[in-house]
């Protein structure tokens, strides 16, 4: 009788451990949503490169839990209706954390989606205040916040010595957030916005809005739109004489401004922006730059790719450090025990709103090759 219990036993433990070597060697997906298609396609593009890197270097290293991480990547296109859409196909494809995306208003329409199935979400590109302060439980960011950058634009507005400001959006939920949120730290220091307005995104010809603007004499356009738009505005003005200085938000780095603007135009830009991993000398930005270069061929476009892979870092951080999946632990594990994690674009923690904690503003200026230089 002992002997029958003993061998009982023994194929259940092997059966046990069958059932988790089937579970463990399922992979762990993790989704990314991005916008491959759409004015910000080159966004989403160089996000999918550097979270499939980051993927395939962990997978080299044994992976996750003992199984291969798996990104399921969904375009949304750079619009909030095709991203509620592009989130609900996630959400039903058994993904622990989804990385994502750039724009405020495109995350903002899938946060409730991800919330409702306790679906961990890291967004990279959006800096809207309002995103964090609806105080969802599985939200996180890996970008600063626009109050943070509205409070840098004046501090930099006011050490050029400019007292004439022009500001400019685009009336979507970041660029409008961030022009109300400067156009009152202005007000409450005493210097005068001579022209608050919203110019149409996606337009061909913006001389109109110039015209105005340029009636309002400022000494100094603020635009907090995104990057197509303000290269335009850039060659545009240009081709109108006007040497007004603009200066552009955090929206505005990218690559692609000065091939839409020209370097003629381009040159003298200034624009805010968390450091590119070009400017750190930490190991990590080291390492992802080299691994990203000999991989691509060239560095990363902008800051807010780089940031997807932090988001990719911190949901792989949470994972190993819990040993589990389950999103309730996941979330409490980056809310409280993610301290200073080395992540591609500095050190990474989160608060109890789930924003990324420090001070990651910095200011860069286009110079006469189209390069973007860090100013001291």
């Amino acid at each position: 009788m002992k002997r029958r219990l003993f061998w009982i036993g023994l194929s259940v433990v092997f059966t046990l451990i069958l059932g988790l070597n089937g579970a463990w060697a399922k992979s762990i997906k993790i989704g990314l949503m991005c916008p491959l298609t759409g004015s910000w396609a080159s966004e989403g593009q160089d996000m999918k490169k550097i979270v499939e890197l980051l993927a395939e270097d962990i997978n080299a290293q044994g992976g996750l839990l003992g199984a291969d991480v798996e990104i399921v990547v969904e375009d949304d296109g750079g619009d909030p209706r095709t991203a509620a859409l592009a989130a609900q196909r996630l959400a039903t494809q058994d993904i622990v954390g989804v990385i994502g995306t750039y724009g405020s208003s495109v995350t903002e329409a899938s946060q409730n989606i991800f919330d409702e199935f306790k679906i961990i979400q890291i967004a990279n590109g959006s800096t809207a205040i309002r995103l964090t302060e609806k105080g969802l439980k599985y939200f996180f960011r890996t970008c600063p916040r626009d109050d943070e950058q509205g409070r840098v634009a004046v501090k930099n507005l006011e050490k050029m010595g400019y007292k004439r400001i022009a500001i400019l959006h685009d009336n979507t939920t970041y660029s409008k957030g961030l022009a109300d949120e400067a156009k009152s730290l202005l007000e409450e220091k005493g210097l005068e916005v001579v022209f608050y307005d919203a110019l149409t995104p996606g337009e061909r010809d913006y001389t109109a809005i110039l015209t105005k603007l340029k009636a309002a004499n400022p000494e100094v356009v603020f635009f907090t739109g995104y990057y197509p738009e303000a290269g335009l505005l850039l060659r545009q003005k240009k081709e109108m004489n006007w040497n007004v200085p603009f200066i552009g938000g955090d929206a505005t780095n990218n690559p692609d401004l000065v091939k839409i603007a020209g370097k003629d135009a381009a040159e003298g830009f200034y624009f805010l922006s968390p450091p590119v991993p070009q400017d750190l000398d930490s190991k990590e930005a080291k390492e992802f730059l080299a691994a990203y270069v000999k991989k691509y061929g060239s560095a990363p476009g902008s800051v807010w790719a780089v940031l997807s892979g932090d988001a990719f870092l911190a949901i792989a951080e949470a994972i190993k450090g819990t040993k589990s999946t389950d999103p309730d632990r996941l979330a409490d594990y980056l809310h409280n025990e993610l301290k200073d994690m080395p992540g591609l674009t500095g050190k990474i923690s989160f608060n109890s709103k789930g924003d990324r904690v420090g001070d990651l503003y910095r200011l860069y200026r286009v110079d006469a090759d189209g390069k973007f230089v860090l100013q001291p």
